[in-house]
């Protein structure tokens, strides 16, 4: 008997022994994880990146179970993390809606969308045809909170038809006026070509819209997609350079009226329609379609030789730039991110200028980097610095009431951009509230 007790103490003692063993581990694991998902969240919060600027995962807390599929599949990284053994959203302003989290959910927690716009400044009010508070001017792509090529391209489809279906057969007295090329845009335009109807293309710069921002060879995903004047679109993911060669098939083969150069200044009720006010003159037509984008215009310095063709407002490629003097403007991430870029390449000489003392709104991995870069001569930084004047090979640049001429072959300017919401607002564009019934 006393050996029977002593064998199944042993064995209670081992089953405790092996628990453990087991749950120790296991739970230091996921309290150190818990710690780094609060601290990103912390980070996040501190520099205002938790807030989503599009269509974003709303988590059901009393249907979520801690799994953590969530935080692993998402293409973009870290949008979501573990806190307190439930999902949050930690870098909201990174999602752009794929949605791979809501179908991965086993519980059907999740859910993709705007969420509540009553007290968004930015996402516009629309009817479910994607109309504004104005008859007949519509608003689609990423200004109306929804990202990703798919959104554009079926908004942009969807618009066409309500246009089409609106006139019943009849031709519109004037051109309809589709202002931006992007996904959206083009879209828009080559269904209503499809259609027999007349139209006018407009974008400040050249086709592509977003895609032109994009750093070369960057993959991006796609899903499946009926692109109008192409087809289908059935691969995940496509280069930067495969999207702009799909662009440039589209325009050449259905040769669309379009207008560069043409940046949007207002829109004015006339007679029966609208007319349109860019910076190169005046347009008049009954339907406005708006697929500007939420970036806006680069905001410039307002300096003399801003206009030199060495000044350029984007990083497309930093191994491009080998064996330059080069000068990089602004405080924020962008800024940062380009100069430690351009000071890691072969023989550059990079000189960051930022009108205030120290950073601080950026990331602190991007903290870590500016510090190792100015440590190891990568990068020189002129604090409380601002541009005087930009030259073929020189610039003039003041800091502590003193100029200093430092030797250049090209200039990035981040000073983040004009969004076209002042602009909507101008218009009369309704942001916010209830959705237009």
């Amino acid at each position: 008997m006393d050996i029977l007790n002593n064998e199944s103490v042993l064995s209670w003692i081992l089953g405790a022994l092996l628990i453990f063993i087991f749950t120790i581990p296991y739970l230091s694991r996921w309290k150190r994880k818990h710690n780094q998902a609060q601290e990103k969240l912390d980070e996040a919060m501190r520099i205002g990146s938790n807030k989503p600027l599009m269509q974003h995962p709303i988590i059901d807390l009393s249907k979520c179970i801690g799994c953590g599929i969530c935080t692993k599949v998402c293409p973009e990284g870290e949008v979501l993390g573990l806190v307190g053994g439930k999902a949050v959203l930690i870098n909201g302003s990174k999602c752009v809606g794929h949605e791979v989290c809501m179908e991965s959910c086993p519980v059907g927690g999740i859910e993709v969308s705007l969420g509540d716009i009553s007290s968004r400044e930015d996402i516009p009010q629309l009817s479910p045809e994607l109309e504004s508070n104005y008859e007949n001017i519509y608003i689609i792509g990423e200004l109306g909170g929804l990202a990703l090529i798919r959104n554009a391209v079926n908004q942009g489809t969807r618009v066409a038809k309500s246009i089409h279906s609106k006139l019943n057969g009849s031709q519109p007295s004037q051109p309809i006026v589709v202002v931006g090329a992007g996904p959206a845009g083009l879209a828009c335009t080559i269904s209503l070509m499809e259609m027999g109807l007349p139209v006018t293309l407009l974008d400040q710069s050249e086709p592509g819209g977003t895609i032109l921002q994009y750093p070369r060879r960057k993959l991006v995903m796609v899903q499946p997609i009926e692109m109008p004047g192409y087809g289908t679109m059935d691969k995940s993911e496509y280069s930067k350079e495969e999207l702009l060669e799909i662009w440039d098939g589209i325009f050449k083969n259905h040769q669309p009226d379009f207008r560069s150069g043409q940046q949007l200044q207002g829109i004015q009720k006339s007679g029966q329609g609208y007319k349109i006010t860019t910076s190169a003159g005046e347009l008049s037509s009954d339907y406005v379609v708006l697929a500007l984008g939420r970036r806006g215009t680069p905001r410039k310095l307002e300096v003399p030789g801003e206009d030199l063709s060495k000044v350029a407002y984007k990083l497309i490629d930093a191994e491009t730039y080998q064996n330059k003097h080069l000068l990089v403007v602004g405080g924020g991430d962008s800024a940062v991110e380009a100069a430690v870029g351009l000071g890691q390449q072969t023989g550059n000489t990079v000189t960051l200028s930022y009108r205030k003392k120290d950073f601080t709104r950026i990331k602190t991995r991007n903290e870590e980097q500016i510090t190792k870069a100015v440590k190891n001569g990568w990068i020189n930084i002129m604090y409380e610095s601002t541009i005087d004047s930009i030259h073929d090979d020189v610039v003039l640049i003041r800091q502590s009431g003193e100029t200093h001429e430092i030797k250049n072959d090209y200039v990035f300017i981040f000073a983040g951009g004009v969004a076209p919401f002042k602009l909507m607002n101008n218009i009369g564009i309704q942001f916010g509230t209830s959705t237009i019934s």
